[in-house]
C-alpha cells in the first residue's frame, strides 16, 4: 500500500520518553494547512536563516512535476521534500544578475505526509525540519550548523 500509511485511517499510539502519547492519523493535512504550518515555522525560524527569508514566497504542492522532475533528475518523486529557488536562478546553478521574481521555497505534500506516516513525528516539527535543511543546504551552512538550528526550540514551537 503506497503512501499515507495504514495509521492515516485511525489512531496510533507511541511511547515517548515512558509515555504512551496518543496521536490522531484520521485525517491528512491538506494543502493549505500544511501552508499554514510552514507559514509559522518561517516565522520562528532560527536567527541565522531569517536575514535570507524576507521576501520569501511559500508554495505547497503535491509532487514535483515531470519537468522538474528532469531538471533535477530525480529518480523518484517522493524524494524531494523541498526546493529553494531564487528569484534569480534561470536553472539550478545558473542566475541572472537582477531578479525577476520572488524567492520561493516549495514544500512537496505527498513526500512530506510519507515522512511523516513513517516516522510518527509531529507534523509541525517535521516541516521545521525539512524548511531548515533546505533553506540551510542552499545558504551553504554546514551540516553541522543546519543540525543545531533543527534542533533548537524556539518559541511556538514544541
Amino acid at each position: 500500500m503506497h503512501p499515507y500509511c495504514l495509521t492515516a485511517l485511525g489512531y496510533e499510539a507511541k511511547i515517548v520518553d515512558g509515555q504512551s502519547i496518543i496521536m490522531n492519523y484520521s485525517v491528512s493535512p491538506t494543502l493549505e494547512d500544511l501552508e499554514i504550518i510552514a507559514g509559522s515555522v518561517i516565522e520562528t525560524l532560527p536567527d541565522e536563516l531569517t536575514e535570507f527569508c524576507e521576501s520569501l514566497a511559500l508554495r505547497v504542492e503535491e509532487l514535483p512535476d515531470e519537468a522538474l522532475e528532469q531538471e533535477l533528475d530525480l529518480e523518484d518523486p517522493f524524494d524531494l521534500l523541498a526546493l529553494y529557488r531564487s528569484g534569480k536562478e534561470i536553472s539550478p546553478g545558473v542566475e541572472r544578475k537582477t531578479a525577476n521574481d520572488d524567492d520561493v521555497l516549495i514544500i512537496f505534500r505527498r513526500p512530506l505526509l510519507d515522512m511523516w506516516c513513517e516516522t510518527g513525528e509531529d507534523i509541525t516539527v517535521l516541516v521545521r525540519q525539512v524548511v531548515i535543511e533546505e533553506l540551510g543546504n542552499h545558504f551553504d551552512f554546514s551540516d553541522d550548523e543546519i543540525a543545531e538550528m533543527a534542533g533548537r526550540h524556539h518559541q511556538g514551537m514544541l
